[in-house]
């Protein structure tokens, strides 16, 4: 079997486990989050923590116990990685530098699980398992919680009233995310992926010295971390390193569950606004984009010119020969058109036009299908610029869902689209007029400003997944990309749940012969169109400079 034809094997494979899991998989967690009973675990939690999870929620409020909740996680973890060296279970690995603490703390706590740092030469198992792991399953759920804000923002009316946070984070973690992912810890433990507490091993000599491997619980947090679009690895080499990701069936497994939830939610968001059509056409267009970054990632890695690419069949430096390039490329748009961040080879060793896909997968906003639940709220967001644009094409107030869309939603809509570009361009830039920044760059020209921009790309958007040719542990880059993390996260969350309080106080708009119907294919492609224009009129300028140059020079 070649190459190409194995590569497209495991594509269609990876499609019909997706569609087999997301009526059921989408239709429970529908469930979950519109059901009014509690498991007696979550009542524990709630009596625990001190929450009513039957109080109603009005946008500030609902975001107040989101900003309360991840501030609690940054202080709490930041304070793990202080104190690991007298903690139990350390390994022997000293405290974590405080700039180093802190970016490791947002990162985790944001979702976006960038590491600047080895993880088995770094964190010990109380740090990975108390801290990295935990955050893992609850930044996940805080953005299904969201999701699920929003969503009940077009599914409500005449009320501000958008649920309980406390309520939805629990659900998210005990009923969707606990269960699913011990069921993958357990398929990935018999794939053999290790899960043990030992300790550090001296397993021979090794370029003059001794190599020594850790233990760790890997399995369990391997699962959430893909499950959860997180991404932080247990290794440095990430789901590259076969601890990890030891077979090309786990590779294909890590990418299902990578996409499941994001692109199951599309059916949960369908069934709790009414309309199951509205769902598919928002399924519909995170699949087209999906597929065809898919497909345009495996022709570069597998077409580009050169008699060592002929004789290997494609571009395989940096590659995982257990996976190839087809599960590479895979795996590659998975993680950059989602917010994981997880990668199982080296970015930075794509073509040039390869590594230009896995930007701008990013800087779509990782919507097709995105994050858990940062996918879905980005996606609306999206929807309702397209209905903007739609309605000052025929001179006609725009609706989505039943809901006028004016000046407060529009503002709102602009102000979450404008932010991460805002900060990916204002870091990039300081970080090349600066004399020191550019110190911590591999390579030069083209290439060079590719690693600076790939890092504030990924930071910003809360992905976590690097370009690997970057030093990034430093000072300089350890506080900005803390930074970026940051108001990536939850200035955008800010404007999502004013926007879902001020969706959930309107009366619904009867549908009239001039309503744009958005659940058909015409709308599907408006709603494509529209979000490939407005990344390539933002970023243009960036990627021509960086991997455009880079791939057009090869």
């Amino acid at each position: 079997m070649g190459p190409v034809l194995a590569g497209v094997l495991q594509l269609l494979a990876l499609i019909g486990a997706l569609a087999l899991a997301y009526i059921p998989l989408g239709t429970y967690m529908a469930r979950v989050y519109s059901s009014d009973k509690h498991w007696r675990v979550e009542k524990w939690i709630y009596k625990g923590i001190g929450a009513n999870p039957d109080t109603e929620m009005r946008w500030p409020a609902y975001l107040r116990g989101v900003l309360a909740f991840s501030a609690a996680g940054v202080l709490f973890l930041y304070l793990l990685q202080r104190l690991q060296g007298v903690l139990p279970g350390s390994l022997g690995f000293s405290a974590i530098d405080p700039d180093q603490a802190f970016n490791t703390a947002v990162s985790f706590v944001t979702n976006t699980n960038w590491q600047s740092y080895y993880g088995e030469q770094a964190m010990g198992h109380v740090v990975q398992t108390a801290g990295l792991a935990v955050q893992n399953f609850v930044s996940a759920a805080v953005g299904i919680a969201v999701a699920v804000a929003l969503v009940r923002g077009f599914a409500r009316s005449r009320t501000g009233e958008l649920g309980n946070f406390w309520s939805d984070l629990v659900r998210g973690v005990v009923r969707i995310l606990l269960p699913i992912a011990a069921v993958a810890a357990v398929v990935l433990v018999a794939c053999g992926a290790i899960q043990n507490f030992s300790g550090i091993h001296e397993v021979g000599q090794f370029m003059g010295g001794q190599q020594q491997w850790n233990g760790g619980a890997v399995a369990s947090q391997e699962a959430i971390k893909e499950l959860g679009t997180n991404g932080g690895g247990y290794f440095n080499a990430n789901s590259a390193h076969p601890f990890e990701n030891p077979t090309p069936f786990s590779n294909l497994f890590e990418i299902f569950l990578i996409l499941v939830i994001p692109f199951a939610l599309t059916r949960t968001f369908g069934l709790m606004v009414g309309s199951v059509k509205q769902g598919y056409a928002i399924l519909a267009t995170m699949a087209t984009i999906w597929l065809g970054f898919t497909a345009l990632m495996m022709w570069t890695e597998f077409a580009h010119h050169g008699p060592a690419f002929d004789i290997a069949g494609g571009a395989y430096e940096g590659k995982e020969v257990r996976f190839g390039v087809g599960g590479s490329s895979i795996f590659a748009t998975a993680t950059t058109l989602t917010s994981t961040g997880a990668v199982d080879s080296f970015h930075s060793s794509f073509t040039g036009l390869g590594g230009g896909i896995t930007m701008l997968g990013m800087m779509l906003g990782e919507i097709a299908p995105g994050g858990t639940g940062s996918g879905l709220y980005g996606m609306l967001i999206m929807a309702i610029i397209a209905v903007f644009i739609a309605g000052l094409m025929v001179g006609r107030t725009p609706e989505y869902l039943g809901k006028k869309i004016g000046s407060r939603e529009i503002k709102l809509a602009a102000c979450y689209i404008l932010i991460t570009p805002a900060l990916v361009l204002i870091f990039t830039a300081a970080a090349m007029a600066l004399p020191t920044p550019g110190n911590s760059m591999t390579n030069s020209g083209a290439h060079g400003f590719s690693e600076i921009l790939y890092a504030y790309t990924s930071a910003s958007n809360n992905n976590g997944s690097a370009f690997a040719g970057l030093n990034a542990d430093t000072q300089w880059f350890n506080s900005t990309l803390g930074l970026a993390m940051l108001f990536g996260r939850f200035l955008p969350m800010v404007f999502v749940l004013a926007l879902a309080g001020s969706l959930a106080g309107q009366k619904p708009v009867p549908r009239t012969a001039g309503t744009l119907r958005t659940d058909k294919p015409l709308y599907a492609g408006l709603l494509v169109g529209t979000i490939i224009i407005i990344t390539g009129l933002t970023y243009f300028p960036a990627l021509a400079l960086g991997p455009l140059a880079e791939g057009l020079a090869s």
